[in-house]
């Protein structure tokens, strides 16, 4: 049987609530199976760990999270802390320090999803959106000169490396060769005159190596307007740290919102741990009232399974989320029901009890 040993950060605001109901599932999930179990190790950093200790996580947090096969978060963010620490000391530090540099983020409209094109379905709105998750936009690199003097200046550097570039970029393209599906470029290459114009460029030497492939580019601000328009056209998506992290926030709100909105950030060598969260923030206003919506915590799960090879219990965790919003009868709030958090995990339970349950013949 195997043993994954999976850091729990629930972190700020609904996280923790969410994450006790995607961990409730998990551990069903594996017991409905049989052929793996987890051992969940909880960690309370955060920005209530901030206010008490000045720091978002512990001095030695990385270290202490090596040994795990992966990091499931909950959330960051809360009123007192400004959100370039929280997301900066904590997030951003993982995904960098383990060298996450794939960023995975379904579009997909399940049965039962609200979506505001009325008349939109799930195979009009199927994407797969990989970000780079590394550098880019999100680097962290640029100055401040003279602050606080009239003459002031900032400056934010995007760093688009070969290396960083070449390599997401042709995850893209064994993904859409694994789903036989096109790629779509998403850059800024007309504006942007040496970070996109290079990004644009190295798409195109990749794309060679992979003739069997469709390909397309767009400009970032078509993409946005063809999203809307035309989704069906969206296949895989590669595309910048920042694009992506804007795109994906049209893309959920395409496919149910941010609710059912997940994130995987991936180390695909598997040297570091991969996290996997959902992307809806923290929350403060909904915290500690049992209406969150643990769907997209429970979606993130799904995609750890994935990573795991247990395609399989992925897809049953998947088909019980859209089972469960085909019903209708078991929804939170912002999906027009008023079932509490706990209450929309143990329905998914139920989905997955009734799935392994034996038939019987008559």
């Amino acid at each position: 049987m195997d043993i994954f040993k999976v850091a729990v950060i629930p972190g700020d605001g609904i996280g923790p609530e969410v994450i006790e109901e995607g961990i409730k599932v998990m551990k069903k999930a594996a017991e409905l199976d049989g052929r793996m179990q987890f051992e969940f190790t909880y960690f309370p950093w955060g920005c209530e760990y901030y206010l008490e200790n000045g720091k978002m996580m512990a001095d030695d947090g990385i270290e202490q999270l090596k040994s795990f096969d992966a990091i499931y978060l909950g959330a960051v963010g809360f009123p007192g802390v400004p959100d370039h620490i929280s997301l900066w000391d904590l997030l951003l530090r993982i995904r960098k320090d383990f060298d996450q540099y794939v960023n995975i983020r379904p579009i997909t409209l399940l049965n039962g999803a609200p979506c505001p094109l009325v008349e939109e379905n799930k195979e009009n709105i199927d994407m797969l959106f990989i970000r780079e998750n590394s550098e880019g936009e999100y680097a962290g690199a640029g100055d401040w000169l003279f602050k606080g003097k009239p003459e002031e200046v900032v400056l934010q550097t995007g760093v688009f490396s070969r290396k960083g570039t070449e390599r997401i970029i042709r995850y893209a393209f064994e993904e859409a060769v694994r789903l036989g599906k096109s790629v779509t470029s998403i850059s800024k290459a007309n504006a942007l005159n040496y970070s996109m114009v290079f990004w644009d460029q190295v798409f195109e030497e990749v794309s060679k190596e992979y003739p069997q492939v469709k390909t397309y580019s767009y400009l970032v601000d078509a993409a946005a307007m063809h999203m809307i328009k035309d989704p069906k056209r969206f296949e895989v998506v590669v595309t910048s740290n920042l694009f992506g992290d804007i795109l994906t926030d049209i893309g959920a709100a395409l496919a149910g919102g941010m609710g059912l909105a997940a994130g995987a950030n991936i180390n695909p060598e598997k040297v570091y741990p991969s996290m996997f969260e959902p992307i809806h923030g923290s929350a403060p206003d909904i915290a500690k009232q049992g209406i969150a919506n643990p769907l997209a915590a429970i979606w993130s799960a799904s995609q750890m399974f994935d990573f795991f090879g247990y395609e399989d219990i992925g897809e049953s965790l998947l088909t019980a989320i859209e089972k469960v919003m085909e019903e209708k009868t078991v929804m939170t709030p912002d999906l027009g029901g008023n079932a509490t958090t706990s209450e929309v995990g143990d329905r998914i339970v139920k989905q997955l009890e009734e799935k392994h349950a034996p038939t019987i013949l008559k």
